[in-house]
């Protein structure tokens, strides 16, 4: 049966308001299993990773458009990460403490997740018991208490550290009140597995998409699927390519480097994905959202979006039903198709 949206809205961003009659909703994992989320997260690095960051105006107006969409008692699931901000700053955390300043009634509204672990200003990860504090107390002071860090996982896993030191560190961290529950991020079937047997992994993070789906990614997800706890797909969209391109790309967008182009991509993916969604009235980075979410009931895909407009057709997203015959039909073409350069 079809799902109805209902949107309003104004042309300004602060006046806009959004009903949405329904929407699909998923549960996160383990010890966070009693969480109602919507089935589609929103993905905040775009806001403050590049070089021009979004107004407050023109992001806040995204965040609580997407909050504003969802039925009484369903959280919005925002994924942000320590390092999210032109010198890999606490930007993006910057900007939701004041978001949540501003609408402090949303707060409880929203599951946060912050990535974070790396060292200070690297891409580096340092799993070390110090550096792990250290973050974590980073996090919390660029939130500035204005939102409960629900969810904090370590970026990568650093190799000089296994999975029951880790548990140890943020098993304590949980225990002390710093945050709620774990996750883990960027990490294979066996790591999860391994984890698992140490500390109560609510979510794992990994990359998802038509384009990102060989058998590591299976198999991670097998294993999520095993042992009960969500998978936070990021990237549903190939890291964009297959979304709308924007009129330009910028420079020093973290996304650049993987402009579109059919020689890239590989294959006629998107024009075989445009006849799937034409046929259902969808938009093909609808189609390739929902196509994620339909790995399982616990796959969350997180899609980014700084614009209202986007965030609301992502969610929509998330109430697309693929029959079985859809999802054979996209199976037999992937078994066909090479995305080139991935």
């Amino acid at each position: 049966m079809p799902i109805s949206w209902l949107v309003i809205y104004s042309t300004r961003y602060e006046e806009a308001s959004y009903r949405i009659m329904a929407v699909k909703t998923a549960n996160l994992g383990g010890a966070a299993s009693h969480i109602v989320v919507a089935k589609v997260g929103h993905g905040l690095m775009r806001m403050t990773w590049c070089p021009t960051p979004v107004s407050d105006e023109q992001a806040f107006a995204s965040i609580k458009g997407g909050i504003d969409a969802l039925p009484p008692g369903v959280k919005m699931f925002l994924n942000s990460a320590e390092f999210y901000g032109q010198g890999l700053t606490t930007a993006n955390l910057d900007l939701l403490a004041r978001f949540f300043t501003k609408y402090p009634e949303y707060a409880e509204r929203t599951f946060l997740s912050v990535k974070g672990g790396g060292k200070p200003g690297k891409l580096v990860s340092d799993g070390s018991r110090a550096n792990s504090r250290r973050s974590v107390d980073a996090i919390l002071k660029a939130l500035r208490g204005t939102k409960r860090l629900d969810l904090f996982q370590p970026a990568r896993p650093d190799p000089n550290y296994t999975m029951e030191q880790y548990a140890k560190t943020l098993n304590e961290m949980v225990k002390e009140g710093k945050f709620d529950y774990i996750g883990l991020s960027g990490v294979d079937a066996e790591a999860v597995r391994s984890a698992h047997k140490f500390m109560p992994v609510a979510a794992v993070e990994i990359q998802v998409s038509l384009q990102a789906y060989e058998w590591r990614i299976r198999d991670t997800i097998a294993a999520c699927k095993e042992l009960g706890i969500a998978v936070i797909a990021y990237s549903p969209l190939g890291r964009g390519q297959l979304a709308p391109l924007p009129k330009a790309h910028q420079s020093g967008d973290p996304r650049q480097p993987f402009a579109r182009s059919k020689e890239h991509i590989g294959g006629n993916l998107i024009d075989y994905l445009e006849i799937i969604a034409n046929r259902k009235g969808i938009t093909v980075a609808q189609l390739s959202i929902a196509w994620v979410g339909a790995l399982g009931d616990l796959v969350i895909p997180i899609p980014g979006s700084s614009h209202v407009k986007r965030t609301l057709e992502n969610l929509k997203a998330g109430d697309v039903e693929l029959s079985a015959e859809d999802l054979a039909e996209i199976a037999q073409f992937l078994d066909n198709y090479t995305a080139d350069g991935w």
